[in-house]
């Protein structure tokens, strides 16, 4: 745990307002181990990515305990810090989730994504409840003595076209981020998010770093660092761009077989 600790707190220091971290989202050991190579100074999981990667459809339909074998894999692989996207716990209530966290950080995370849409259901909590779940993994967290890193994840935006989002979007979004830093978030999420007004003027309000994702139509990374962003990430992006370049080359690869057929 001394280690881990450790961990979290270098991770926590790399999350600077305009110096952002990137995170290029990895799924299983081998992903992290390359991008450890390649100079990332963190990993992260995407939730998308690892339940593809297994076979499975993202929003919890992977099982707990696979995902957290394969967090432990990671976790064995690096010597970096390792953040688990985690959705939305895999529970509901405060009681089911401190044992969850607590299985999250023995098998190595020093940090999470926590998302307040209702996975497998509709809509987001209220800000009440999920604040009050934010709690409930930060006193559980603190009761292993790894200060775990709280990615609060707001999906208020992430639904809609990004046309359509508006002032009153921002507005419960810097709600929700100040209500979430209070119950003991570390950060705050908000994907789908692009308008570079929205952006610099949640940066601005929010009082925990804030992250955003590489997503169609957001500013560049050098953009967002001067917006005031501490951390971009391109979550499922790396799993489709890795999985594009297979499907091109098998194609090319079955292909030739399918041409010398035809030949003969």
């Amino acid at each position: 745990m001394a280690n881990q600790k450790e961990l979290a707190e270098t991770f926590k220091a790399l999350h600077v307002k305009g110096d952002p971290l990137i995170i290029f989202n990895v799924w299983d050991a081998g992903t992290a181990k390359e991008a450890e190579r390649l100079g990332a100074k963190a990993i992260a999981t995407g939730s998308y990515a690892v339940a593809q990667a297994n076979g499975f459809e993202d929003g919890e339909h992977l099982p707990l305990e696979l995902g957290l074998a394969n967090l432990e894999r990671i976790a064995e692989g690096v010597q970096l810090p390792v953040s688990l996207d985690f959705e939305g716990g895999y529970a509901t209530e405060p009681d089911l989730l401190r044992e969850n966290i607590r299985s999250v950080i023995n098998a190595g995370a020093i940090g999470i994504n926590f998302e307040d849409r209702i996975v497998q259901g509709e809509g987001l909590y209220p800000i009440d409840h999920q604040a009050a779940r934010i709690r409930a993994i930060r006193d559980a967290a603190d009761e292993t003595g790894v200060p775990l890193f709280i990615n609060a994840r707001c999906d208020v935006v992430l639904p809609l076209d990004t046309a359509a989002h508006s002032e009153s979007h921002l507005d419960e979004m810097i709600e929700r981020a100040a209500a979430y830093a209070e119950a003991g978030a570390s950060g705050f999420f908000a994907p789908g998010l692009v308008n570079p007004d929205f952006i610099g003027n949640l940066c601005s309000a929010s009082p925990v770093p804030v992250n955003i994702l590489v997503w169609a139509g957001v500013p560049l990374s050098s953009e967002l660092a001067d917006l005031g962003v501490a951390r971009i990430s391109y979550g499922g992006g790396s799993y489709r761009v890795t999985m594009n370049a297979f499907k091109e080359a098998g194609k090319a690869a079955l292909d030739w077989r399918k041409e010398k057929a035809a030949s003969q």
